[in-house]
């Protein structure tokens, strides 16, 4: 074929495929379709004559305009902007807005430009593309997506064993009696297994992500539900059709939770869990080492057995992957830290609450904190047949909203949590009381974006409003952390968020409420087989499926721990003092069911054996608990209302 012919085959192939893509993309042009026809019409009659070529010529000629003219459709087809419009991609600019960069300088009044889920251009003298859909920003601040680290978001909670299942009749006395899920043919037992992954388990949507998005938070680090060895963490945008849609990263972190297993099954006591953990840790590495062993030179060895909660355990060991450990008193805390120490592994305190007492420890150490905001309150109205609180509760009360300023005075590194509140609102308005005892205003911001993103390791994608990260945006009317604060729009993946109200399902997690003051009847038997009646005051906190709260009265005063209810089934811990001869301080594991205001069930004394108990509710619970807050949505159409 000469090289005229192949000229000529190589143009006509251009123009027909360029005129092919035109009307393609631009489905308006009947010309350009005929165009393309004729050129290939065209091609085929001059060039297939037989005094041209031969059949085998034509059929190479055929094959080689085919394939010009496909490349040049896919080249105009999917261009950049091309392939925008057919991904329904979309590019937007809000302008004349306030935008607190976090990474830099705050503009007064500038311009974001977002495109294909990325943040493409940010500043004060910044152009808006022509293709940008706009939004007028006056009057608005534009935050980076906040950022909530610690949170069971996404993760399906566990339908309860029935009754008389394998757990036997302590199944869930220590708190979450069910992990989110079970792995199969582990070594371990379920709430023991470290191979579980947040990832596997995440599902879309649900009231409780609409919820978040609503209050303007747009990531999430989630992590399965558990008691020792929960399963491995993800961090997931709040938005999405699929699970592969959310999530930003995985695995991120191993959390390990201080819940025993209870039932009579190892650990079941918080000595017992300390030394669970030590012990798989020493296992992992005795594993390692096995392995390593055999991998150099298996001849003559006995194979090393497989072990999956093992090998789960090896990027830890490694330094590659933190544990993120529950940790709330200054003893668990230093407990933490000196396991931190001894095998040489990355560490991240969850909880917090004491951690202003080692500062020094955490900041030498570079231990960073998820620093919960649930702070303690009182949620019901002062009964006046209850108890005065304990002075222990009074100062936890006083002393929370100080702890994030102590930290970042110390120089401690630390990223806020909404600490499984029953109103996400809290988790604003608790860190605006944050600020009022003492953190700088800037730092409780970044606390719940860029330093969040700092400590788990995704900041070169989230945290701050930069060119080439995730393009998550928080926009409010008003400041971030104030009262009258109100978000306007929420941008996920580059993508703007519907603000809508949830709508709580019936029968839903508030149908059982446990808060409030109870009057609390236990009946033991004493050494001699004496019956004996104590009563005490019991008040409670519920906050969706935990419990907190204390005991006070002829059984001692201390704090619940462990605490949970599902479906009316509830579950505590809290250390009694046992009256004379016995003269005893040691814990009491209630379990039993709440209907209305009546609650009845059995305790374990451990130590001394079982009782029984019943509580009358002094009142209904008065606080956030009870009555659901307004959705932003809600709040939005009231003020709206008033204004009218």
């Amino acid at each position: 074929m000469g090289a005229g012919i192949l000229s000529k085959i190589i143009l006509s192939s251009y123009i027909f495929g360029n005129h092919l893509a035109i009307a393609n993309s631009t489905k308006r042009s009947l010309l350009d379709s005929n165009l393309a026809v004729f050129f290939i019409v065209q091609s085929w009659s001059t060039w297939s004559r037989p005094n041209h070529m031969s059949l085998k010529r034509l059929r190479t000629l055929i094959v080689l305009l085919l394939a010009v003219s496909a490349t040049v459709f896919a080249v105009r087809c999917y261009s950049p902007v091309e392939a925008q419009r057919h991904t329904g991609t979309d590019t937007y600019a809000i302008t004349n807005a306030k935008i607190v960069t976090i990474s830099g300088a705050t503009i007064d009044r500038g311009t974001v430009v977002v495109r294909d889920g990325l943040i493409a251009a940010v500043g004060a003298n910044t152009s808006v593309p022509a293709d940008a859909r706009t939004i007028d920003g006056t009057g608005l601040t534009v935050y980076p997506g906040v950022f909530d680290a610690n949170t069971t978001l996404g993760i399906p909670r566990p339908s309860p064993s029935p009754a008389g299942g394998g757990g036997g009749g302590f199944q869930g006395l220590f708190g979450q009696s069910q992990p989110s899920a079970t792995s199969p043919n582990s070594s371990q037992l379920p709430g023991m297994q470290p191979e579980v992954l947040a990832s596997d388990l995440i599902r879309p949507g649900g009231n409780e992500i609409e919820s978040a998005r609503n209050a303007g938070i747009t990531t999430a680090q989630t992590a399965p539900r558990g008691n020792v060895f929960l399963g491995q963490s993800a961090i997931i945008n709040l938005a999405g059709d699929s699970p592969q849609q959310m999530i930003v990263r995985s695995p991120v972190a191993l959390y390990v939770g201080l819940q025993p297993l209870g039932g009579g099954q190892y650990p079941g006591s918080l000595m017992g869990v300390f030394s669970s953990v030590r012990q798989m840790l020493l296992d992992a590495r005795r594993y390692r080492e096995m392995n390593d062993i055999y991998e150099r030179n298996p001849r003559g060895l006995k194979r090393p057995a497989p072990d999956k909660s093992l090998e789960a355990l090896q990027p830890v060991i490694a330094g590659r992957m933190p544990i993120v450990m529950q940790a709330d008193s200054e003893r668990e805390i230093d407990r933490v830290l000196d396991l931190a120490k001894e095998f040489n592994v990355k560490m991240i305190v969850n909880g917090g609450r004491e951690a202003d007492r080692v500062t020094a420890r955490l900041k030498a150490m570079n231990v960073p904190v998820l620093l919960s905001l649930n702070f303690p309150k009182r949620t019901t109205a002062a009964s006046p047949e209850a108890d005065p609180e304990p002075l222990r509760v009074l100062r936890e009360r006083v002393e929370a909203p100080k702890t994030a300023g102590r930290l970042a005075s110390a120089g401690v590194r630390f990223a806020f949590q909404s600490g499984g509140m029953a109103s996400i609102g809290d988790y604003f308005s608790n860190a605006g009381k944050a600020v009022d005892n003492g953190l700088s205003h800037d730092d409780a911001v970044r606390a719940m974006t860029s330093w969040s993103a700092d400590v788990l390791g995704v900041s070169s994608q989230l945290g701050s409003i930069e060119v080439g990260k995730i393009a998550n945006l928080t926009i409010t009317r008003g400041d971030l952390l104030a009262k009258d604060r109100r978000v306007v729009h929420v941008f996920i993946d580059g993508k703007p968020v519907d603000l809508r109200p949830v709508t709580p399902s019936p029968g839903g997690e508030r149908g059982s409420n446990a808060s409030g003051t109870w009057s609390l009847t236990v009946n033991l038997t004493g050494s001699g087989n004496e019956k004996q009646e104590l009563t005490a005051t019991l008040n409670l906190r519920q906050e969706t499926d935990r419990l907190t709260g204390s005991l006070a009265g002829r059984l001692g005063s201390g704090a619940i721990t462990n605490g949970s209810i599902s479906a009316g089934d509830i579950s505590f811990t809290v250390p009694i003092t046992l009256p004379a001869p016995a003269s005893q301080t040691t814990d009491a594991i209630f379990t039993g069911t709440v209907s209305e205001n009546q609650m009845t069930g059995s305790v374990q004394v451990v130590g001394r054996g079982a009782g029984t108990f019943t509580a009358t509710r002094a009142g209904r619970p008065t606080g956030p608990s009870a009555s659901p807050s307004p959705t932003p949505y809600l709040r939005q159409r009231r003020e709206r209302t008033a204004k009218r």
